[in-house]
C-alpha cells in the first residue's frame, strides 16, 4: 500500500504544484501534443537544519523531518552532497519499487542555519518558532489506518505547506542578503521546490533528447536557464526554466498588518540520464545526482531586483 499512498501524494503534490508553475503545465502539454509521455525523475523539497519547539515536542526542521516521511512511505537514502559555500546539505532518496509503481526520485535538502551569521540564524529561529500546530500526524500511524488512500493522502499533504506564520518583510530582505535559499524557506515552507521531468521517458521522436526538449520549451515561450548542467560521461544533464514570480504574504514591520510582495516561487527542471561504467565492461544508467548541478540549479530561485 505504501507505494500507491506516495504515488497518489506525489499527484496530489504536482496538481498544486502545476497550477502555481504555469511552465510545468506548457511542458506536459508540450510533450502530450508530440505523442510523448510525461513521467517525473525527481521532486525537491528544501528544508532548515534548526530544532525548535513545537506545541507537542522538540523537532528537527531538516532532512530529518522530511526523511521520517519518505522513509514511512518506503523511500531509502541512497546519496549525500555537501554545499560548503551557500551552507547547504542534501540527501536524494529512492524507492525500491521505483520501476514498478513509477515512482520518482526525492532531492531533500537543508540550510544549515548555525553556519550562517548569528544575526541572521536568530531571526530566523525567531520565524520558524511561531509554528502553532503539530508539524505532522504520526505518519506510520496513520497509514496504518484503515482508511482509503486518498483519505491519507489528503492529510499528508498538509505537511508540505508552511507551518509557521508569515515572516516580517524586513526579515525577509535580511535573510535574503545572506541566504536566498533562507528567504524562499521562510516565505514557502515546505511547499515543493521543483518537479523534473524526465528526457529519457518522454517517447517521443519529436523531443528526442534535453537539448530538442529545452529548444521545444524555448519556442513555445518558457524563459529558459542559459546552460544544460552536467555531461553525458557524468551520466546526468540538467536544466530548468526560470522560477516563476508569485504575491506572497509578509507582515509590515510598521502596522503588524499582512501585506503582499512578489518573490520568486518554484521553476520546472528536466533531466536526462546517461549509461556510466560501473566495472570493465559493465554500463548502468546513472541514478544518482551531481553536486556542481544541484549547486547551479538552487541559485534559479535567487530574486532579481
Amino acid at each position: 500500500m505504501k507505494p500507491e499512498i506516495a504515488l497518489h501524494l506525489w499527484k496530489l503534490l504536482w496538481q498544486e504544484y502545476s497550477t502555481r508553475v504555469n511552465h510545468a503545465r506548457t511542458y506536459q502539454q508540450m510533450i502530450t501534443a508530440a505523442g510523448g509521455n510525461v513521467a517525473n525523475d525527481h521532486i525537491a523539497f528544501r528544508s532548515l537544519r534548526l530544532f525548535v519547539d513545537s506545541p507537542h515536542r522538540r523537532v528537527n526542521l531538516g532532512i530529518n523531518y522530511l526523511g521520517q516521511i519518505a522513509e514511512a512511505l518506503g523511500y531509502v537514502a541512497a546519496g549525500e552532497y555537501t554545499f560548503a559555500q551557500t551552507h547547504l546539505y542534501a540527501r536524494h532518496y529512492y524507492h525500491p519499487q521505483q520501476e514498478e509503481f513509477n515512482l520518482p526520485k526525492l532531492f531533500l535538502s537543508e540550510l544549515i542555519v548555525d553556519e550562517l551569521p548569528s544575526n541572521i540564524a536568530q531571526i530566523i529561529s525567531q520565524t520558524v518558532s511561531s509554528i502553532q500546530h503539530q508539524l505532522t500526524p504520526p505518519v506510520n500511524l496513520l497509514l496504518e489506518k484503515q482508511e482509503n488512500i486518498e483519505t491519507i493522502t489528503k492529510q499528508l499533504q498538509q505537511i508540505f505547506t508552511r507551518p509557521w506564520l508569515p515572516p516580517q518583510y524586513s526579515v525577509v530582505e535580511q535573510v535574503n542578503q545572506v541566504t536566498q535559499y533562507g528567504a524562499w524557506i521562510l516565505l514557502h515552507g515546505y511547499a515543493v521546490n521543483h518537479f523534473t521531468g524526465y528526457v529519457n521517458a518522454q517517447n517521443t521522436a519529436k523531443y528526442p533528447d534535453i537539448d530538442t526538449t529545452a529548444n521545444g520549451l524555448a519556442n513555445s515561450g518558457v524563459p529558459m536557464k542559459a546552460e544544460i548542467e552536467g555531461n553525458v560521461a557524468c551520466g546526468l544533464r540538467q536544466t530548468a526554466t526560470q522560477a516563476v514570480t508569485e504575491m506572497v504574504t509578509v507582515l509590515d514591520d510598521s502596522s503588524g498588518l499582512e501585506i503582499q510582495i512578489p518573490w520568486t516561487y518554484a521553476y520546472y527542471e528536466i533531466a536526462q540520464r546517461y549509461p556510466v561504467e560501473v566495472k570493465p565492461g559493465k554500463q548502468v544508467l546513472f541514478d544518482a545526482f551531481l553536486s556542481s548541478n544541484a549547486q547551479q540549479l538552487f541559485e534559479m530561485t535567487r530574486l532579481s531586483k
